[in-house]
């Protein structure tokens, strides 16, 4: 059997790490990774993927930045090569991202059956560019794998055949699991960086909803710039937000803000684990948050993680005056759950055994 995974950014190389490490231990299934390059990082080189024991790319497209409808198109004409050069059995393909949405139109174009990992979840707000690619990659896709029982919801909900949706746990408590580990043993960043454990807040700001908006983003830092004068505050910056900061005359050499370079995925998972309280607007750090029993408080309107909000694992900032209030109820407030909302840590062998009794139903079928 022969698998193609489609990725385009970091996190997605974290993700598929946990299937193709299982994926080695079946001698008859060969696996062919294409990077689309979606997003450039200085990281993808050849120390990130030997540190963190993720395979190196098959095939790198080199397709950039772009707005989404032609950095979309040129991934389906150089994936559409990919898929007929390899014949996959499988194209395998993660969350929400274009090289998502790009894999599954090239595959189902050439009737090659799609599994879409991360499958069923919704923000309901289809303004974000990301729900699109949800929506629509679970609409052509053969096997939906969800993370949540809510994502099961959400797909039948919209009429999707029951058989088509498996529940797999997440992919990413796996990933948690495993370089929680590796973080704690090899990581040496909160000395690098002066902190000390569970004495900092840790907060990250990226999404363009929230720096695109100079008002918003205004308003965020404003807020933030309160709490980094009552608690240590730690901003790893992303370039996008420095870039819009600098737009705003925002004075680094003034700020309290314990602005540092951008970090590596060890190096984050070490921050996350040891932060007293953890703010954001990322998608994956709000789980992780969870996974290693850190509170969190996100910046946005919505999630596509409702199980941690209606919870109470993590809160949504929808008046961005309010974070200061919030930040002192929630500070190393104690995590301790017994219910485990995201699988339990083998969600990359139950996708791989799927997709092996799939393939060999329909080869059965096939002869007949």
């Amino acid at each position: 059997m022969k698998i193609l995974t489609i990725i385009g950014a970091r996190p997605q190389f974290i993700k598929a790490a946990t299937v193709s490490r299982t994926i080695k231990n079946y001698r008859d299934i060969t696996e062919i990774i294409v990077h689309t390059g979606q997003h450039f990082d200085t990281n993808m080189s050849d120390v990130f993927f030997e540190e963190m024991n993720i395979p190196k790319p098959d095939y790198n497209l080199g397709i950039g930045g772009g707005t989404h409808g032609l950095q979309t198109g040129q991934m389906l004409i150089k994936l559409e090569e990919v898929i007929l050069e390899q014949a996959p059995d499988w194209v395998l393909v993660y969350g929400d991202t274009n090289s998502t949405l790009a894999g599954a139109l090239a595959a189902s174009k050439l009737h090659i059956p799609i599994a879409h990992i991360e499958a069923g979840l919704r923000s309901f707000n289809k303004k974000m560019p990301e729900e699109i690619n949800r929506i629509l990659t679970d609409q052509v896709s053969e096997i939906l794998f969800t993370p949540t029982e809510i994502a099961d919801k959400n797909l039948l909900s919209e009429g999707v055949n029951k058989h088509k949706i498996k529940y797999s746990g997440d992919v990413m408590y796996d990933a948690a699991l495993f370089y929680g580990k590796m973080a704690d043993d090899k990581s040496t960043i909160l000395e690098d960086i002066g902190e000390r454990e569970k004495e900092y807040i840790l907060c990250t700001v990226h999404r363009a909803e929230n720096t695109d908006s100079s008002e918003r983003l205004k308003s965020i830092f404003k807020n933030l710039e309160k709490i980094a004068s009552d608690y240590r505050l730690v901003i790893p910056l992303h370039p996008r937000t420095e870039k819009a900061l600098k737009e705003l005359n925002f004075d680094f050499a003034k700020t309290d803000i314990h602005f540092i370079d951008p970090v590596g995925y060890i190096d984050m998972v070490k921050l996350e684990k040891q932060a007293g309280l953890i703010i954001t607007d990322s998608g994956g750090v709000q789980k992780e948050a969870y996974f290693h029993k850190v509170p969190c408080l996100t910046l946005r309107n919505e999630t596509e993680w409702l199980e941690l909000v209606d919870k109470g694992y993590n809160a949504l900032i929808k008046n961005i005056d309010k974070l200061a209030s919030l930040v002192q109820s929630q500070w190393r407030r104690p995590m301790e759950h017994t219910e485990n909302l995201y699988g339990d840590g083998e969600a990359a062998l139950k996708i791989v055994e799927t997709l092996i009794r799939f393939h060999s139903e329909n080869s059965v079928s096939a002869s007949d």
